[in-house]
């Protein structure tokens, strides 16, 4: 018992050692902050502070980076292209290499890490899954409300698609705890116009 408080202390010492940074993209669903260090990107979050953008043939979709520190790594980079990508030709977004992720909750095989390895391996662009087939896929056919938790916990949505995940009904299901719902419906639709395209 002793050993293993030993050992998730010092990677708690090991992952506040990291340098972490933040730079800030506007998207078509608002501001998109990106944290992350030199081993890979920790979180990003959706602030959520303007409505999602309309969809127009005519007016091409845009992220730009707004602000960003002065040095960046490459696994910090690699996420601003993907996500650019994503948003602006989402088809090639799925041959850009993604960076590596650097947060607990996607180290190690618990549950939740297996299960965002999963949706990120087997579900693709334009594809939506069950909660209860991503159980299936991850091994536990019965485990349907932990992976709820695990989509409540991704640190990296977008990057890991947790909006691919709908209920059994085909119902869209929560996204970012319901208050992020409308963004959910924006992403479907999103992929789906541009995987016809």
């Amino acid at each position: 018992m002793k050993k293993a408080s030993v050992g998730s202390e010092m990677k708690k010492q090991r992952e506040s050692q990291c340098t972490q940074k933040t730079i800030s993209l506007l998207s078509p669903l608002g501001t998109i902050q990106v944290s992350g260090c030199e081993n890979g990107v920790h979180t990003i979050q959706i602030l959520m502070d303007v409505a999602p953008a309309e969809r127009s043939s005519a007016a091409p979709l845009s992220c730009v980076v707004t602000d960003s520190p002065a040095e960046t790594s490459p696994e910090m980079q690699r996420c601003v292209e993907w996500l650019q990508a994503y948003f602006t030709e989402p088809q090639t977004a799925g041959s850009l290499p993604l960076p590596a992720f650097h947060h607990p909750a996607l180290q190690g095989d618990a549950f939740t890490s297996r299960v965002l390895q999963v949706l990120l391996r087997d579900v693709k662009f334009g594809e939506t899954v069950s909660y209860k087939r991503l159980a299936e896929m991850a091994g536990n056919p019965r485990a349907v409300r932990a992976v709820g938790g695990a989509m409540r916990r991704n640190p990296v949505p977008l990057l890991i698609p947790c909006h691919r995940v709908i209920s059994s009904s085909g119902q869209s299901g929560p996204y970012m705890s319901g208050r992020g719902d409308h963004l959910k419906q924006w992403l479907l639709t999103h992929e789906r116009q541009r995987g016809e395209g």
